[in-house]
């Protein structure tokens, strides 16, 4: 208890059956200087709001921030409602994926486990049609370029999936390139190659990562092509 008490604060007691409405960065910070996005500012609070009408301000400890664009609202376990999806990074440890609710911390990926070490996320679906949701996002799009592929199920977030050679983001770009897409034909995630020269739309069908070049990159302009189905 300790512990979590440490990790984060809640403003208000968590309320049962809250449906999460909004969710924002706040309180900007410049204690972990990484500027992997172009800037030294980083986020050391998350504040959702619910339809009860109330905020819930999630405050890191000083050794942790938001090292993300914003936050995603995604229904990641399937009860009809958003969860809020971000990226946290520690100042030992790297990032990790994180799951917040009203209540709080859901669940997340293990830290890359270097200080100094992101990730950068692709999409939130049922990218299999298994019926759960998984988490895509690339590990260290600037060193390692891992696809990585994460299964919540039962409160858990557990690694599925992973495959080498792809990017969504290069060093001070303030945003993440890329993303899902469904042409008729299921979903695929949308990346480049890790030498930038190639756009590619990936599958996770059975336990696999089935990768395939669909045109070349020239900007991000390609990445929009590619999410609108157009080569």
């Amino acid at each position: 208890m300790r512990a979590l008490a440490a990790a984060l604060a809640l403003v208000a007691a968590p309320a049962f059956g809250e449906t999460v409405t909004a969710a924002r960065f706040s309180a900007p910070t410049e204690r972990y200087p990484h500027a992997v996005l172009g800037d030294a500012i980083e986020y050391g609070e998350l504040e959702i709001d619910t339809d009860r009408g109330r905020t819930v301000r999630i405050v890191l400890p000083e050794a942790r921030v938001f090292e993300d664009v914003e936050p995603r609202l995604a229904d990641v376990d399937g009860d009809g409602a958003p969860e809020v999806v971000v990226v946290e990074s520690d100042a030992a440890r790297g990032a990790r994926l994180s799951i917040y609710g009203p209540d709080g911390l859901i669940a997340a990926t293990p830290p890359i486990g270097t200080r100094f070490r992101w990730l950068a996320p692709v999409g939130i679906a049922d990218l299999d049609g298994d019926g759960a949701i998984e988490i895509a996002y690339v590990d260290r799009p600037h060193l390692a370029k891992t696809l990585r592929v994460w299964r919540f199920s039962d409160g858990t977030l557990t690694q599925v999936g992973a495959s080498e050679g792809f990017t969504n983001h290069r060093i001070g770009e303030p945003d993440i390139g890329g993303g899902l897409r469904d042409c008729g034909e299921g979903i695929e995630m949308i990346v480049a190659s890790r030498n930038w020269r190639t756009v590619m739309a990936v599958r996770f069908t059975a336990g696999a990562l089935i990768s395939r070049p669909i045109g070349p990159y020239d900007g991000r302009v390609s990445f929009e092509r590619a999410l609108n189905c157009a080569f």
